[in-house]
């Protein structure tokens, strides 16, 4: 069996337990060589998703496990908790959302990380998700001080079901502050699972764990169907991790 190369408009093919067309690559299940907004939702709802590097083809995978992040098992540091205290008492700080997804995903894409070279989030990346935020399924959390922005993330939204995608940070801190606003409004929206596609040590650091593909996907199956929660809030929702 090998890898299926798909035209924008096909179906993907059902991810599963039993489906590993390469046993070299496992976890990636089709490749095309273009990549639309509309693929992505289709991608999403099955628990499947993008990452290549230019000169690549588009690569779209649905990993066994699956790395998850469950809103409330997010761990906050003591220095985290301590800058927590500090953002909610002045006026300095501030988070937005949703306020310039585009200059975000830049950010996430020219943040230098440690033994990275270069980025999965090409310029086809960029467009894609800026027309799945511009129908409303990807958002931004952005932090600001004194004016600038100095950290955030992207991700998408599907009924009550988050997919986490890139942060970036430009001071200490600065997005992880941006996943613990995350998580806390995502614990008042009712919403059991960020998605963190990947099992990584700096995620299970933060509280991911990693969980069959099945106990995933059906999960998914069941939260993408409902209703797209709003995306309003501010820095006040961080005010959970101080009860």
């Amino acid at each position: 069996m090998s890898v299926p190369w798909l035209n924008t408009d096909e179906a993907f093919p059902v991810p599963s337990n039993a489906f590993n067309p390469d046993p070299e690559v496992p976890g990636l299940i089709a490749i095309s060589e273009d990549i639309s907004s509309e693929q992505l939702l289709r991608a999403y709802g099955q628990g499947i998703f993008p990452w290549y590097s230019d000169g690549q083809p588009i690569l779209w995978w649905s990993p066994n496990p699956r790395m998850v992040l469950k809103p409330k098992n997010l761990k906050i540091s003591k220095s985290l908790k301590k800058d927590i205290k500090n953002i909610l008492v002045d006026r300095d700080w501030e988070i937005k959302v949703d306020e310039n997804f585009h200059e975000t995903i830049l950010s996430c894409a020219t943040q230098s990380r440690y033994g990275q070279d270069g980025t999965w989030i090409t310029h086809a990346i960029m467009h894609a998700y800026g027309s799945l935020f511009e129908q409303g399924y990807a958002h931004s959390v952005e932090i600001f001080h004194q004016g600038q922005r100095v950290g955030g993330l992207y991700c998408v939204n599907i009924g009550k079901m988050v997919y986490g995608e890139s942060m970036f940070s430009k001071s200490v801190n600065a997005s992880k502050v941006a996943l613990a606003c995350l998580c806390a409004w995502c614990i008042d929206q009712d919403i059991e699972m960020i998605d963190c596609q990947q099992e990584t040590d700096h995620l299970t650091s933060l509280g991911g764990k990693a969980i069959p593909r099945e106990e995933f996907l059906a999960h998914i199956k069941k939260q993408c169907s409902a209703k797209n929660p709003e995306w309003r809030f501010n820095k006040n929702v961080l005010s959970y991790w101080l009860n």
